[in-house]
């Protein structure tokens, strides 16, 4: 009788159990699941590999997923910088690991599993798993992972009280910095007192591409409405405007000064969130869908993922934003039933775009391509998962096809898949782990070592004194690269301004990417 599944889910329930256990603040959480079963693994164990390449696409598939938006966004919104110093974190990771590797003479795929380990990233692990097709990939995970978790956090823990960083000034900078390069929007009221306006249409005046702001309110002869583009200003109004305070100067220049009378909306009126789960208008611009010509309704705000972004014709809707829509109440109830506005679409479950994803990314996983003649590159299963993953949530949807997965849902296959993966791979090296102790010895604790702190080093340097990178920034920038939610832990509870939470999350998804893809590049290096 196979009762392999039973040694699987022992396996996961005694590294879940020891994952829970704490020790000064410190637990190894889910990856505990990998060193009960190299132990268990020492001692004969061994689970089907059909387990591994089911979790390994369901955990890949579901970090594309996640990743995607803010992969693509991360780059855009953040640009070059912080880009770089992601960058430089994991390709001086992988410089050591090849120095080391040729100087201690380790082997390739042991090499790799160092890399993963020291920079905590199991993702990059399923990749080296995947393309060496060896466990001792998952030894050098296991040897490395430790002090990759501790390293980080005694860096960012120690750094600060090195360099005696006045945490209350780089708040300060980075609060100034913010506020010159994403400027809040804020709104005003404003009377209509230019006479050249007087008359006009809003659509006439060309109002928001002259002003850059947004129109919600207008009050004419004591009766506030919501406007539409067809609505015409008179001397005396008084208009309610949206946009930066910069952008606001622009509308006391065209329209007249600025006033504190109160712009209550008439009982026929309405401003609302409306939630967008409606497949009919995911992925079309706010221009298609004609809102102010159809419903006399007006899209005021746009919140996506937490960020509020400024509504502009060619804005194209996501599934899941949220929009601030101004209208009439009857006009209201259309524009409702248009958006779609149903929390339960974001907590259901549609199996069609995870499995036909993985398909998808599968046969990309599967092209070859020569490079210069001196090997044959491929993104492997692993790879074309990702690639897969990271296009289509990136795309959002295709004809019928929604492109992402509710946040419940994600976790829930994520870690099942992940949690599949690390037993079977941790069974697989726990066979060659004394063996490959007895050969290398103490050294592969020490590689692994050099492996996490050289990169932290590096990056501390060319973000701090190259790049003048802010100080909470710079630790968040180092924490997301190292892929570390402890360290990022341990530098926020040195500042409760959440601020190296913030390029934590832009960099995270980038971390996550560039170590699969150097995983791939390290492995496959005819030097190495």
């Amino acid at each position: 009788m196979n009762l392999s599944y039973l040694a699987l889910f022992i396996i996961i329930s005694l590294g879940l159990m020891v994952g829970r256990a704490r020790f000064k603040g410190f637990s190894l959480d889910i990856s505990a699941v990998i060193f009960i079963a190299m132990l268990l693994g020492h001692f004969g164990f061994r689970l089907p590999s059909e387990y591994q390449n089911i979790g390994l696409l369901l955990f890949i598939f579901t970090i594309g997923i996640q990743s995607g938006p803010g992969f693509f966004r991360s780059f855009r919104q953040y640009g070059k910088q912080l880009f770089i110093i992601a960058t430089i974190i994991i390709a001086s990771g992988a410089a050591v690991t090849l120095a080391l590797t040729h100087f201690l003479s380790i082997d390739k795929a042991l090499a790799v599993g160092l890399f993963n380990g020291a920079m905590t990233s199991t993702p990059g692990l399923a990749a080296a798993v995947e393309i060496s097709g060896s466990p001792l990939a998952s030894i050098g995970y296991g040897i490395a992972y430790p002090f990759g978790v501790v390293g980080v956090v005694l860096f960012v823990s120690l750094l600060p009280k090195i360099l005696r960083i006045d945490f209350k000034k780089s708040e300060k900078e980075f609060t100034e910095s913010v506020r010159q390069s994403y400027p809040e929007f804020i709104p005003g009221n404003f009377r209509v007192d230019n006479p050249n306006v007087s008359g006009k249409s809003l659509k006439d005046l060309k109002f928001r591409t002259a002003t850059n702001c947004v129109i919600s309110r207008v009050k004419h002869n004591g009766l506030t409405l919501t406007p539409s583009s067809e609505t015409i200003l008179y001397a005396g109004d008084v208009i309610r405007a949206l946009g930066t305070a910069e952008d606001l100067e622009n509308v006391k220049l065209l329209i007249g000064p600025e006033t504190n009378e109160v712009l209550e909306l008439d009982k026929g009126h309405d401003v609302q969130w409306i939630l967008v789960t409606s497949k009919q208008v995911i992925n079309k611009p706010l221009q298609k869908l004609n809102l102010g010509a159809n419903y006399d309704a007006t899209v005021v705000r746009i919140r996506r993922s937490g960020i509020e972004l400024r509504p502009m014709h060619y804005t194209m809707l996501r599934f899941g934003d949220r929009l601030m829509v101004a209208s009439s109440k009857e006009s209201m109830r259309q524009v409702v039933k248009l958006l779609g506005n149903d929390d339960k679409r974001l907590s259901e479950t549609d199996f069609l775009p995870i499995t036909l994803g993985i398909v998808i990314g599968i046969l990309i996983g599967m092209i070859k391509v020569p490079v210069f003649g001196l090997f044959t590159f491929s993104l492997g299963i692993t790879g074309g998962v990702l690639a897969a993953a990271l296009v289509l949530s990136g795309i959002g949807k295709t004809g019928p096809i929604i492109w992402s997965m509710s946040s419940n849902a994600n976790q829930l296959f994520r870690e099942l898949g992940l949690l599949m993966f690390l037993a079977t791979v941790g069974c697989e090296a726990g066979g060659q782990i004394a063996g490959t102790f007895k050969e290398y010895g103490i050294t592969l604790l020490l590689a692994g070592a050099a492996i996490t702190l050289m990169p932290l080093v590096i990056a501390f340097v060319a973000g701090r004194y190259f790049l003048k990178m802010n100080f909470l920034t710079l630790m968040g920038v180092i924490t997301g690269g190292m892929t570390s939610t402890p360290g990022l832990a341990a530098i926020n509870s040195q500042s409760d301004s959440g601020i190296a939470q913030v390029s934590y999350a832009a960099v995270y998804p980038m971390a996550l990417v560039l170590m699969i893809v150097f995983s791939n590049i390290l492995f496959k290096l005819p030097v190495f």
